[in-house]
């Protein structure tokens, strides 16, 4: 093997001397040469740029990654040492530069390699500990920004407070308690301050009743801060909002003002002023928002707009009588005919005669019914002039509201009796037989009393077809789930069958169909009795009673039915009955959605027509049916027919909007013509109306 001397290094200018025994070994040896070299260069390059960093007292990345960037310098030190780069006292590296390439890798054992190897999994080692601390730490930031999500989802959990929903029962049971105060208020305050009697006897209760009153107006103030409304169709229950939405509203500066103590100035005045506490009557927005909820919820609501509007009229009334008797102590008793008497007379120091005289003479005014004594000085006229404008407002009100609530309360009647006058009428003119006649008004009549004169599709077409479906699911479901061929259907079918459902009532001895009829509708029994009887019509078979139904086959219009859509049995009512049907073509159009809904009816239908015996199978195997063929080929007609006449109305349209068109275009061309390509000026324009106008 040859050896490389390290032991002594030349100038730069000379060769390094190897001898060499063998040409092989000596290719061998400048490939390591080679390989050296490289090893060494990417040694020297990694190795400065890290003495530049590690020269670097503060770095950013020293700031930053902190430690890891240290055991990276440390790492590359140890691949220095292992490498053999020894910094040689007295500069010999920087005067032999050749010397540090002059490593002998010819003589490197096996030991050197499995070193080497060694070195390279330990960094990869390490390397794959930073991966994994970087890692950790990520998992740990993630987990703090997770924590601070939970945190402030917790905050917002903690932000929702409770909300009173203004349609719950809660909140109108809260208007029923906020009412009583300011009811009481607009009553006794205004009473208590014209007549001192009532205020000085019982200062006491009024003392409770007042302070009483001033605790649940503080309580509804609460209760406003804590009251929702809705943004976007949902209830807000944010605090601060609840907050900023009552605060801007002028309901919250009058019940501020409500809530001013100026009964403070009892301390100076005494006790004997009760019109301080004035502004308590501020709330009274409180009592007309319990009046209007009332309204809404009551089964009797014309009866309480009645009541309502009386009690108003009362209210004015006492307000007016109180009033009186201010204005009669300000002037003097009795010190002539218009004012209260002179209270020496026993008769008047009463003071049940005082308020019942004042409300005496404002009921007489206000309703401008009985003669009052007249006014003799100024003030008193004025008065009186305006009691009189009030008095006629209170009286049109009356006669305008209780009018209208009278004609309200009768119009389902007077609408009923104006059917039973036009079926009247035509019954005497077309000469209709006295006993017949006498049916259709008894069947009126049993309408009438029971209730039964209200058309469903009427009064419920105001509502979204949703609130439509759960009304009629609510009522009539049940009733339809007794049909045998309709209890495994799918409830969309059966939502659509409920709202096809039309009551039909039923006078004693009517038939509700005759055997061989063509079926054309099904009926089930909500109640009432139907017998089905033979021809004689006295012989009966069968009593059907309370949720019973008849008449499914036929509407199915199944193939090879024996009977076909002929009714098989005579039914007819036995006294009033009340019943549902469902026609024919109601149920088709609602199969026409459900066509596998459709198949299954069917094959129920063929079931129950095979247990009876009454279906021809050599029929039903059969092809279609030529008669519904023809029915589906006049179906296509009439739609043919409505979409040429939809056509035809829109080519009509095309060419008179065309023909409009090129008129116009041969006006701008004639103006083009006579003015040239310039705008013609607004005077030319107008005087050129006129004779197109003439022209057409």
């Amino acid at each position: 093997m040859a050896k490389i001397n390290t032991q002594h290094s030349y100038p730069g200018m000379h060769r390094l001397s190897i001898r060499t025994t063998d040409e092989d070994i000596e290719r061998i040896e400048n490939g390591y040469i080679r390989l050296s070299r490289f090893v060494v260069s990417v040694r020297s390059w990694a190795t400065r740029h890290l003495h530049h960093e590690d020269q670097r007292p503060d770095s950013f990345l020293e700031r930053i990654r902190g430690p890891e960037f240290i055991e990276v310098s440390s790492r590359q030190s140890n691949i220095r040492s292992f490498l053999g780069i020894r910094e040689q006292p007295g500069g010999v590296n920087s005067h032999w530069p050749l010397a540090k390439f002059n490593v002998n890798y010819s003589n490197n054992t096996n030991e050197d390699k499995k070193e080497e190897k060694k070195e390279v999994k330990e960094e990869k080692k390490e390397e794959k500990k930073e991966e994994k601390k970087e890692e950790k730490k990520e998992e740990k930031k993630e987990e703090k920004k997770d924590d601070k999500k939970d945190d402030k989802k917790k905050e917002e959990k903690k932000k929702e407070i409770f909300v009173i929903d203004p349609s719950s029962n809660i909140y109108y049971n809260w208007l029923t308690i906020i009412a009583a105060p300011v009811f009481y208020n607009w009553c006794m305050l205004v009473c208590r301050a014209c007549f001192d009697e009532l205020q000085v006897d019982h200062i006491k209760l009024w003392l409770f009743l007042d302070y009483g009153s001033d605790i649940i107006y503080v309580l509804d103030m609460f209760v406003r801060f804590r009251t929702g409304f809705l943004e976007q169709g949902l209830l807000v229950q944010d605090e601060k909002k609840l907050r900023d939405h009552y605060t801007k509203m002028l309901q919250f500066k009058l019940d501020v003002l409500s809530l001013v103590p100026t009964d403070l100035a009892y301390l100076k005045l005494g006790l004997n002023y009760p019109e301080l506490r004035f502004n308590r009557l501020l709330r009274i927005s409180r009592l007309f928002e319990f009046f209007d909820r009332t309204e809404t919820r009551t089964n009797y609501p014309n009866m309480f707009r009645i009541g309502n509007l009386v009690l108003y009229i009362l209210i004015i009334i006492h307000w007016n009588a109180c009033i009186y008797f201010a204005i009669s102590k300000v002037i003097g008793f009795g010190t002539d005919s218009w004012v209260y008497p002179n209270t020496s007379i026993p008769e008047y120091a009463r003071l049940s005669r005082k308020y019942i005289y004042s409300l005496y003479w404002s009921t007489l005014t206000l309703t401008t019914i009985g003669e009052t004594p007249p006014p003799v000085k100024d003030e008193e006229y004025l008065f009186v002039v305006i009691d009189f404008l009030v008095g006629v407002l209170i009286f049109a009100t009356i006669v305008g509201n209780v009018g209208s609530m009278i004609s309200n309360m009768n119009a389902s009647r007077a609408e009923f009796q104006a059917k039973v006058d036009s079926i009247k009428q035509y019954m005497h003119f077309r000469k209709v037989t006295k006993d017949l006649e006498a049916r259709v008004i008894k069947w009126f009549d049993y309408l009438w009393t029971n209730k039964k004169t209200v058309d469903e599709k009427e009064v419920l077409k105001n509502l979204p077809d949703k609130l439509k479906a759960e009304i009629a699911i609510n009522v009539h479901l049940d009733t339809l789930k007794k049909v045998r061929i309709f209890q495994d259907c799918e409830a969309g079918l059966l939502i659509e069958l409920v709202l096809k459902l039309k009551p039909t009532v039923f006078s004693p001895g009517d038939y509700i169909c005759k055997k061989g009829d063509i079926g054309r509708e099904m009926y089930i029994i909500k109640e009432g009795k139907l017998a089905v009887v033979a021809d004689d019509g006295v012989t009966q078979f069968v009593v059907l009673s309370d949720g019973s139904y008849f008449g499914e086959i036929s509407i199915l219009n199944i193939k090879g039915s024996k009977s076909g859509n002929r009714r098989t049995a005579n039914i007819r009512s036995i006294g009033y009955s009340d019943l549902f049907c469902l026609s024919k073509d109601d149920l088709m159009e609602a199969l026409t959605e459900y066509p596998e809904a459709k198949k299954a009816l069917e094959e129920k239908g063929r079931q129950i027509l095979m247990k009876d015996n009454l279906i021809d199978e050599e029929a039903a195997k059969a092809g279609a049916d030529p008669k519904d063929l023809e029915e589906k080929i006049e179906k296509l007609e009439t739609a043919l027919d409505t979409l040429q006449t939809r056509f035809a109305r829109l080519l009509a349209e095309y060419s008179s909007s065309q023909q409009k068109v090129k008129q116009r275009l041969a006006r701008v061309e004639t103006r083009v013509k006579k003015y040239g390509s310039g705008t013609l000026s607004v005077g030319e324009a107008e005087a050129e109306k006129p004779e197109e106008e003439k022209k057409q």
